[in-house]
């Protein structure tokens, strides 16, 4: 496959206000929609916070070829035809190649997180995670205790769970302190 690298398709979608209620059972029907598809690797939705009414929906997959697909398919175009209507702007795009996609993507009118904000969480998912995965690994296989496989075992680990679980998650959870300044 000519394109390999994980890829994030990045949604931003501005709604009114009285629209929020439909807008969430679109996604309660698109999210099954993209998890069919091949190599679908997770969705997170950042939802509006204070005033601002726009929703950010990442969707990962494990090759830039198969979010092409997703993005091309008939069925990903008729839910964007059946949201348009509710949407207060268009339906924007944007292609993040990688896997280090993890705060919320820069946008008209919304800045990143500050840096130490950042930091904080990226700290709170790896110091425990550097803690907790060499001892189970050591537990599991104590042969490996101290070798170059086992680093590697831990290391992988550690960044997998960063990449697909914890940093998804955490940046789920902390939205709204993320986004405050």
């Amino acid at each position: 496959m000519a394109n390999s690298e994980p890829a994030t398709l990045v949604i931003t979608h501005k709604i009114h206000t009285i629209h929020r209620s439909d807008y969430e059972q679109w996604l309660q029907r698109i999210i099954p929609v993209a998890q069919h598809f091949e190599g679908h690797m997770g969705v997170n939705v950042i939802r509006p916070s204070g005033d601002d009414e726009t929703y950010t929906v990442l969707i990962r997959f494990n090759s830039l070829d198969n979010l092409y697909r997703w993005t091309q398919s008939a069925e990903r175009k008729q839910l964007v035809v059946d949201i348009k209507p509710i949407l207060a702007g268009d339906d924007v795009l944007e292609v993040r190649p990688g896997a280090e996609f993890w705060f919320t993507p820069p946008q008209a009118g919304v800045s990143k997180p500050a840096q130490w904000k950042q930091f904080i969480i990226s700290i709170a998912v790896i110091f425990p995670s550097t803690l907790v995965v060499p001892l189970i690994w050591g537990f599991l296989f104590p042969q490996l205790k101290g070798t170059l496989p086992g680093h590697f075992l831990n290391d992988a680990t550690v960044a997998g769970l960063m990449v697909y679980f914890w940093m998804p998650m955490m940046t789920r959870i902390f939205a709204r302190w993320l986004k405050a300044r």
